[in-house]
């Protein structure tokens, strides 16, 4: 089955449950902070949840990610 998640997006969310601040992010990926907060709004919408911790414990259930 294919991901739901873009190629960023999974490693935004890699990221975010390293514990990365949305600003370490976007130094890191070499993108704007606001663009770190659109794609981390984007997986939020296409999961149906509200907050980076629930798309995350979501995202671990479908087996999207690991820890």
């Amino acid at each position: 089955m294919p991901s739901i998640l873009t190629k960023r997006e999974r490693e935004i969310f890699e990221l975010l449950i390293q514990n990365k601040s949305t600003g370490e992010i976007a130094d890191l990926l070499y993108i704007s902070e606001k663009t770190v907060r659109n794609h981390i709004s984007n997986v939020m919408g296409k999961l149906s949840v509200k907050g980076r911790a629930h798309a995350v414990c979501e995202l671990l259930r479908m087996k999207e990610l690991e820890l």
